[in-house]
């Protein structure tokens, strides 16, 4: 079920695999009832759509680790693109602009680009050629990605000189630069491919999209950021579901997805790495194979209810094994895998949210749409049904055009009764404001309104 299409609007489930080659070159087998099976498959047979994989630029620090082969270089990542694509998988790849792990505590430039972080001319130059290589290359074997991210949680400034990671700084004017030479690159080849942007954290997402769009930065595609229970609480997953709300309302021309999320299933460990997530919301504890899957299914059904357009769940495959990383032998994330200590598939965990039909759950739109109208006279926003449809746990929120929330709440809240209920409006600051009406069950309307003239 993982390309859902409900209205001509596609919802895609993806799952990150970045790390799967490392683990079979590491010895890993995966299993699904017993029986080994290529995890590609696994995961295209449960309803993945979609594989996401990063890119580093040349991470030589995997010369001195294990075997000393690299990984997530752009060798590694073509093979990766071609198991994704042979059954029919899209792609989005990450370019992390970076030789080792891009996020919000550092984002630091490619070694081979040391010399330019205080150039913005020479460093936009590199940036350019970078992306159009890899891009040419991905052509030249017809493995290009459907869509492209670029960096990776770009909660600061990008390329910046390594060792760089305090304090936190932003200056718009030279991200904006970066960007927009990233997008330019892209468009002027492959103007088909989708461009995301990322950010780490719900709270954050528009604080950051009205400052890139406000200093220029417009010509993309998607919406992007990560949500992580233990990161990001106290975010609930209704509270991220308004946030698309008002993204889809701030925004109507680009689309959003969550493009990391992850859950645990349990709280032990089968290695002495440290696990990265290590609690969960309490409304869902203790942690459990079952309440991973309900806490996926319930954010899917959240987010596709709000007019997202997908989900992406990071390394569910990362399990341990005999190698190590930087920072310890084994995995950092094998109690939010999808798989057991012994790599076998939990068929009741994280799986079944890619199973899940969220069309006949919960739908984006109602065909018995109810009528709303503003009432000048009395200065009455009125909503109205001959169908006797309007239910007071409906919601309401009221957006002013730059994006701030006016006022909101449920139908209950309002005069009338299940025919037509109405909201007596503020005398004055209420102008031109987009109103949306939604339940659990979706979308009913969203429109632009002229309050005063």
């Amino acid at each position: 079920m993982g390309d859902q299409n409900v209205f001509g609007q596609s919802f895609m489930l993806g799952v990150d695999l970045s790390y799967v080659n490392e683990m079979e070159d590491c010895g890993v087998e995966y299993y699904e009832q017993g029986v080994a099976k290529d995890v590609y498959r696994i995961f295209n047979d449960h309803g993945a759509r979609m594989v996401r994989l990063r890119l580093w630029h040349t991470p030589s620090w995997y010369d001195t680790l294990n075997t000393g082969k690299r990984y997530s270089d752009i060798q590694d990542v073509e093979q990766s693109i071609r198991r994704a694509k042979s059954l029919g998988m899209q792609v989005l790849l990450d370019f992390q602009l970076s030789d080792f792990w891009a996020d919000p505590s550092r984002q630091w430039a490619p070694a081979a680009w040391a010399g330019a972080v205080n150039n913005l001319p020479v460093l936009q130059d590199s940036l350019r050629q970078y992306i159009s290589q890899i891009l040419g290359r991905l052509a030249a074997v017809e493995l290009l990605p459907e869509v492209i991210q670029i960096g990776n949680e770009t909660n600061r400034d990008i390329l910046q000189a390594t060792g760089v990671n305090t304090p936190w700084q932003l200056d718009w004017s030279r991200n904006a630069a970066l960007f927009n030479t990233a997008i330019q690159a892209i468009r002027a080849s492959h103007p088909q491919i989708k461009i995301a942007l990322h950010i780490a954290g719900p709270q954050n997402v528009e604080w950051y999209i009205d400052g890139f769009t406000s200093h220029g930065v417009q010509d993309f595609d998607i919406i992007g950021f990560s949500y992580y229970w233990p990161y990001h609480q106290p975010a609930t997953i209704s509270e991220t579901g308004d946030l698309i709300r008002r993204l889809r309302l701030h925004y109507p021309e680009k689309e959003v997805m969550i493009l990391e999320t992850g859950c645990i299933w349990t709280v032990q460990a089968a290695d002495q790495a440290a696990n990265v997530l290590n609690t969960v919301d309490p409304a869902y504890a203790p942690a459990s194979p079952a309440n991973q899957s309900k806490w996926l299914i319930d954010l899917t059904k959240t987010v596709y209810a709000a007019g997202g357009s997908g989900i992406i769940y990071w390394e569910p495959a990362w399990v341990s094994s005999p190698c190590s990383t930087p920072w310890g032998q084994g995995s950092h994330y094998e109690n939010a895998a999808f798989f057991d200590f012994n790599h076998e598939l939990i068929e009741d965990g994280g799986i079944q949210w890619l199973e899940y039909d969220y069309t006949g759950s919960t739908g984006r739109k109602s065909e018995r749409t109810p009528t709303v109208t503003i009432n000048r006279r009395y200065q009455l926003l009125e909503i109205q049904s001959a169908e006797k449809l309007l239910d007071p746990d409906w919601r309401y929120m009221i957006v002013g055009l730059n994006g701030r929330v006016l006022q909101s709440g449920y139908l209950r809240e309002w005069e009338g009764d299940d025919v037509i209920r109405y909201l007596t409006l503020p005398p004055s600051g209420y102008r031109w404001t987009v109103l949306s009406i939604w339940s659990e069950h979706g979308v009913f309307r969203t429109n632009p309104y002229w309050i005063h003239p």
